[in-house]
């Protein structure tokens, strides 16, 4: 395992990252810390990067430099963005950084960002076709690909800095947004490969304004999943955001929950930027992504294949990682998921669920002894409380939640109905009958699989009258596992109507 340091030098904010990179391309982030440097504010007087700028950049670096010696990090990629791409004074703000900080700054052209922020997206979503719009301090990319191949780019000189520095001579908030609106559709209009978009493409949003805007957006609709990552967010419940925010004072704006003090001057031209490019191109909502340039990084590092093409499972390589970093055990773990994906097709015929179960029944299935990293003794609950806290990607939340709640009730564990009505606006009921019936069928799998020795090998199901024979082809001897397996005949029975019988 190698530890690596990824600091990301934006025209707003500096991040850095620490990462753990595992073998087998998998990696984790241990540790982050942020910094609004504000480093691109000014810049379009004169091209210059303002002392009072690079001071206060320089001493963030500093800091995080101690941080990742003391994590014991061996190696930092750090990457400059737009304020340090067009600085006039950049090459001497570098020989600054590298000989007071000892970090070298790489710095990214329009391109390389742009693909970067593409990585981190088509290897942590799953939808084959997008359009990105990354909004940073100091530019607007807008990225679209087509059967997860990137089509087109443009790299856009301005962003939620820029524009706020450029329009702050307007009477009101809501004078300049509207201004800001008219300025980034005019920009919208030069960019002819637009009107080629396909009308199937999904919006994605990326950049810290977006996550603000999903905390905002948590806090008002009193959304239960605390997961910015896959959001849809409806243009219609945008509008009310932004309304609010822009009709605001920026002192008042700071005292908005879930919106940072730091961002509250910008987020209007942020908003304002959203609102023209949802107009422009008639989205009537947009998903989220948490990932974008710096992911890119992590998994060009983890896996160089990426530099070719994007993962093709974006959900199996997510839960590959979790698996590995819970420390499950990958041969029992992936006997369990293949005994549960046998029995959900070879009992279709009574429970009649459409496919997307399957991919609930997979997550609960890969995922469902994680909670043994806090103990074994009600380690249901506790896999179901880690699934909804992962970061799983290429699920939807609805699928995670459901996932959880799978791998919650495997263990003999009744649905708390408190925990679930916690839900409600993300499951139905409908929902909670599928939640039963498939914790029984990951019970019964992971029972064939009790001594992890996969002496249970297929296994075949025949529904007769009022029975399901349950018949097995084994290796070996699978007492201990018939036996552990017929305990769960009394919740078959409750689930699905039918005596069980294994033979």
């Amino acid at each position: 395992m190698e530890r690596i340091g990824i600091i990301d030098l934006g025209s707003n904010t500096a991040r850095l990252v620490i990462v753990d990179m595992f073998t087998e391309g998998h990696y984790m982030v241990v540790d982050e810390l942020k910094e609004s440097v504000r480093l691109g504010q000014d810049m379009d007087r004169d091209g210059f990067l303002k002392p009072q700028r690079v001071t206060e950049t320089i001493k963030t670096l500093k800091m995080f430099k101690r941080l990742c010696d003391a994590s014991g990090v061996e190696r930092i990629i750090a990457v400059g963005t737009a304020a340090v791409r067009r600085a006039k004074n950049q090459r001497s703000f570098l020989d600054e950084i590298q000989a007071t900080c000892n970090i070298h700054i790489r710095v990214l052209s329009e391109e390389e960002e742009a693909m970067l922020v593409y990585r981190g997206v088509i290897n942590t979503m799953d939808v084959p076709k997008g359009i990105i719009l990354e909004i940073g301090g100091g530019s607007t990319k807008i990225i679209y690909y087509n059967r997860r191949n990137m089509i087109h780019y443009a790299s856009l000189p301005f962003g939620a800095v820029t524009l706020t520095d450029l329009f702050a001579g307007e009477s009101s908030t809501e004078a300049s947004a509207k201004q800001i609106e008219e300025f980034f559709t005019e920009q919208l209009k030069k960019l002819d490969w637009l009107a080629e978009v396909d009308g199937e493409t999904q919006m994605i949003g990326v950049g810290g304004s977006f996550r603000n805007l999903f905390k905002i957006g948590k806090l008002v609709k009193k959304y239960p999943f605390d997961n910015a990552h896959n959001y849809r967010f409806d243009k219609e419940d945008f509008t009310g955001i932004y309304n609010m925010i822009k009709a605001l004072d920026v002192d008042k704006r700071k005292k908005i929950k879930g919106l940072s003090p730091n961002r509250a001057d910008i987020m209007p031209a942020a908003m304002a930027i959203i609102n023209a490019f949802t107009a422009y191109m008639q989205k009537e909502e947009f998903l989220l992504s948490s990932n974008g340039l710096r992911e890119g990084l992590m998994i060009n590092q983890a896996l160089p294949m990426t530099l070719e093409k994007p993962v093709s499972d974006v959900l199996g390589y997510s839960l590959e990682t979790l698996v590995k970093y819970y420390g499950c055990s990958v041969k029992h773990v992936e006997h369990v998921m293949r005994l549960s994906v046998l029995l959900f097709k070879q009992l279709r015929v009574l429970h009649k669920f459409p496919r997307q179960y399957l991919k609930v029944l997979k997550i609960a299935a890969s995922l469902h002894d994680c909670g043994m990293r806090v103990k074994y003794y009600g380690h249901a609950k506790h896999s179901c409380y880690m699934i909804l806290n992962s970061s799983i990607c290429g699920a939807t939340h609805r699928e995670i939640v459901l996932a959880g709640f799978v791998a919650g009730c495997h263990k003999h564990e009744d649905i708390s109905m408190a925990d679930w009505a916690k839900y409600k606006g993300i499951v139905t009921d409908e929902d909670l009958d599928a939640v039963k019936k498939l914790g029984v069928l990951l019970r019964i799998a992971e029972s064939l699989d009790r001594s992890m020795s996969g002496v249970v090998q297929e296994v075949t199901c025949d529904v007769l009258g009022d029975s399901v024979i349950m018949k097995t082809i084994l290796a070996g001897d699978a007492t201990l596992e018939i036996c552990d397996a017929g305990a769960a005949s009394g919740e078959f029975k409750k689930a699905f109507r039918k005596n069980l019988e294994i033979l």
